[in-house]
């Protein structure tokens, strides 16, 4: 198989170079998280500053003990100690502190980040899902947001830490011996050059192998979603193929990554304790001497290693805080990702109660995905309160996308959707939606109990209106019949249950929502005939009262429909009753002789 692409530039979840973005400026996005645990933050804060200090203290009590070890006072000596050991279990709590309270703030706010995005992305449009693979979107949720997670729990800590401990024991080295620590200072741009210049190269790699894990990730679920499908044309080679040579993209990019961390560390780390060796040769030249004692000479040393390692860690910490600031960078993205259908910013209320009029006046759309084929093109139709109105025509014959536009998943190219005579642009979509009940063509099913599943349609229904609902829908018999009854799990997707069996719990799912505007696009098409038949007269009884639209291509499901609206390339090209428009001699008689002559005509 071919080497896969690239992800496409300009694709939330793929790689989009952007050098302005990529700084580590993008980690400013997160202070809006990081603000309401601003107590939270103030003591791991001081926390760090103290064991900081605490770290500083020591060498000069190991000094200290150094000078003192000839000293004819035995209690001097023993004090001398005592403040280091002290020291050093101050140390000890105060990191153990630190550790808590910045862990605890990386989980939360991690945490909030992780509902933030959720709580976006739940929201957004069917068309944010035209252009964005599921996969990726999850993949920012768990991978991306470990990444913070790390830096807010970890990295920042430390890297303020050992940026402390660097200014700190640069400080207390110029005053143990200044000449030694001139020497190490002229060993400070040889560490810095690789750093910035094998930092940006590591930038780089790192959001390169981030946009090729979510692009495997969309891929291994877009396949298992769709397991018996691949399975059914024999497709796992290909499948397996493909999910190998991106995650084998994604392994290239880390190796890359790896690798020149590996040489910087490496670079870095030599240069720092090569230093450190000559200044101890020069500082031992000079204890020999006189010039300084031995105590110093191990403070200073002490102070060196200190500075060097705090130097070798921001280096390794400079590489995690680059893939935090694209991750931060992916996850703004979403944030920020304007939908193209959003609520007023002064929503009209819906007047109640919901009498269930639906007006089409002009109304041209297309799919984003196909912005030049027109779904629906100039549909104008009203609908009476409590008329039950059915949609027949061939396949895409923008059928689908009426109840789509009822449900306000899209907003019209041109003209306008009402319901009760009011805009449904100018109402909250929250507001109007509890007012429709769907049962879709695709009947999902929620890895859950089947009472769960029914629940779904009112979550404060009782268990003996869940199951007056399933006995409606012609589904309480095989429920009852499963191993747990009404609290057997269905599994993912419902994978336990045949089509007919899911779409009689989304049937019974929309009954129980007991809404004024029922919607059943093809509601019916997987039921045999004894179900379809029980099925039909629950929805009958369902009906009455109701505004009810009917998407079907069996003919027998609508022909008791108040009017059948007949639909070709997004237009409406006639409305009547069955008798009427099978006389008219059109469209619809020509779909139902095809229908009669295959014996499927209605009764």
């Amino acid at each position: 198989m071919a080497r896969p692409n690239p992800p496409a530039p300009g694709v939330p979840g793929q790689s989009d170079e952007r050098e302005k973005s990529k700084r580590l400026g993008a980690l400013r996005a997160l202070m809006p998280f990081l603000w309401p645990y601003r107590r939270l933050m103030a003591a791991a804060l001081l926390a760090l500053v103290v064991t900081a200090m605490l770290s500083l203290t020591l060498p000069l009590a190991v000094r200290r003990v150094v000078d003192n070890f000839d000293t004819k006072s035995a209690r001097d000596l023993d004090l001398y100690f005592a403040a280091a050991l002290g020291i050093a279990a101050l140390l000890a709590v105060g990191t153990g502190l630190r550790y808590a309270l910045v862990t605890r703030l990386g989980e939360r706010v991690v945490a909030d980040i992780r509902k933030a995005v959720f709580d976006r992305v739940i929201g957004m449009s069917p068309a944010f899902y035209e252009k964005t693979m599921t996969g990726e979107v999850l993949s920012r949720i768990t991978t991306d947001t470990t990444l913070i997670l790390s830096v807010i729990g970890s990295s920042v800590s430390i890297a303020l830490r050992n940026l402390l401990i660097f200014a700190g024991g640069l400080v207390l080295m110029l005053l143990t011996s200044a000449k030694l620590t001139g020497l190490v200072l002229l060993l400070v741009p040889a560490v810095i050059v690789p750093i910035l210049v094998l930092g940006r190269r590591l930038r780089v790699l790192s959001r390169e192998n981030q946009d090729w894990i979510a692009a495997s990730s969309g891929n291994a679920s877009e396949a298992l979603g769709a397991v018996q499908t691949v399975q059914a044309f024999t497709h796992e080679a290909a499948s397996r193929t493909q999910f190998s040579d991106m995650t084998e993209q994604s392994y290239d990019a880390a190796r890359r990554r790896v690798f020149t961390r590996a040489v910087m560390t490496v670079i870095v780390i030599f240069l720092v304790f090569a230093g450190i060796v000559g200044v101890l040769w020069i500082g031992a030249r000079d204890v020999r001497a006189g010039e300084m004692t031995q105590g110093a000479l191990v403070q200073f040393v002490i102070y060196a290693v200190m500075v060097a390692g705090g130097v070798a860690a921001l280096s390794e910490i400079w590489g995690e805080l680059q893939r935090a600031a694209g991750a931060t960078e992916r996850l703004v993205e979403l944030l920020q990702t304007e939908d193209s259908v959003s609520d007023s910013a002064s929503p009209q209320v819906l007047a109640q109660p919901v009498q269930g009029r639906i007006a089409f006046e002009n109304v041209t759309f297309a799919y984003p995905s196909r912005p030049g084929i027109n779904a629906l093109d100039g549909v104008t139709l009203e609908i009476e309160p409590g008329e039950t109105v059915a949609f027949v025509g061939p396949s895409g014959a923008g059928k689908t996308t009426v109840i789509q536009m009822i449900l306000r998943f899209y907003d019209p190219a041109s003209g306008r959707i009402t319901l009760d005579g009011q805009d449904l642009a100018e109402l909250r979509r929250d507001d109007f939606r509890k007012s429709v009940a769907l049962v879709p063509q695709d009947p999902v099913i929620f890895a859950a109990s089947a009472r769960e599943n029914i629940r779904f349609g009112r979550p404060d229904a009782t268990d003996a209106e869940i199951d007056a609902a399933a006995r409606a829908a012609a589904a309480h018999d095989f429920i009852s019949a499963l191993p747990d009854g009404y609290e057997s799990y269905l599994g993912e997707r419902g994978v336990m249950l045949s089509g007919g069996q899911k779409q009689r719990i989304a049937i019974a799912r929309a009954i129980l929502r007991d809404a004024p505007v029922l919607l059943l696009d093809e509601a019916t098409s997987a039921l045999d005939a004894e179900s379809e038949r029980a099925v039909q007269a629950a929805v009958d009884r369902l009906s009455e009262g109701r505004t009810t639209l009917i998407v079907a291509h069996r003919l027998a499901t609508v022909k008791k429909a108040d009017r059948i609206v007949v639909m070709d390339q997004g237009c409406v090209v006639a409305t009547g009753p069955h008798d009427q428009l099978v006389a008219e001699d059109g469209l619809y008689a020509r779909l139902a002789r095809l229908q009669f002559t295959d014996g499927i005509a209605a009764e």
